[in-house]
């Protein structure tokens, strides 16, 4: 064997093994590449969840505050009910026109912050979504499955059922007109 023949042996092999190193280093590369995109996509997941949770959190933060004030909004509703609107005197009759618009403004509050309220018409089917039926009762006016009337207005947030409508409901040996009107509808 010549120097040439050994130099060129030489020279082959450590193309060989530079070509092994190289090989090995791309496959390297494409594992921390897709390593790198996976670490990046999850990271993208998690800032969109959080960014979800926060929008949520914040636009059901006044949820238990919008519930106490639920009570509030059904004891004027009741007062409303019985107050006298056809009073001899003014300050009475006036007692009255203030509840009403009382009632208008906190519904107005409720409404301008994602509250709606429920309130669904007599007649109305039953949602057990919206609804929570309290009694059944037979009726010749309501159809089996709907509302004979409503007995709490329920609320909803941004969608969200905070509270159903305590409603009767016919029971299945109602002779009443079928209403097709969907489920419920909510008040304005």
């Amino acid at each position: 064997m010549t120097d040439v023949n050994v130099d060129e042996e030489v020279a082959v092999a450590n193309a060989e093994a530079l070509d092994l190193e190289l090989e090995a280093a791309r496959d390297e590369v494409a594992a921390l590449k897709d390593q790198l995109l996976r670490y990046a996509a999850e990271a993208e997941n998690t800032r969109r969840r959080a960014e979800r949770e926060s929008n949520e959190a914040r636009a059901f933060a006044i949820s238990k505050f919008a519930k106490d004030l639920m009570g509030v909004a059904d004891n004027l509703a009741r007062a409303l009910e019985h107050a006298p609107k056809d009073a001899p005197d003014s300050a009475t009759r006036n007692l009255a026109v203030g509840l009403d618009m009382t009632q208008k403004a906190l519904l107005d509050a409720f409404a301008r912050n994602g509250l709606i309220k429920i309130e669904p018409a007599v007649g109305a089917r039953f949602d057990p979504h919206q609804h929570q039926a309290v009694m059944e009762q037979t009726s010749a006016t309501v159809a089996p499955g709907g509302i004979i009337q409503v007995l709490q207005a329920g609320y909803e947030l941004f969608g969200r059922n905070l509270r159903a409508a305590m409603v009767i409901v016919a029971a299945k040996d109602s002779t009443g007109a079928e209403r097709d009107d969907g489920p419920g509808e909510v008040a304005d």
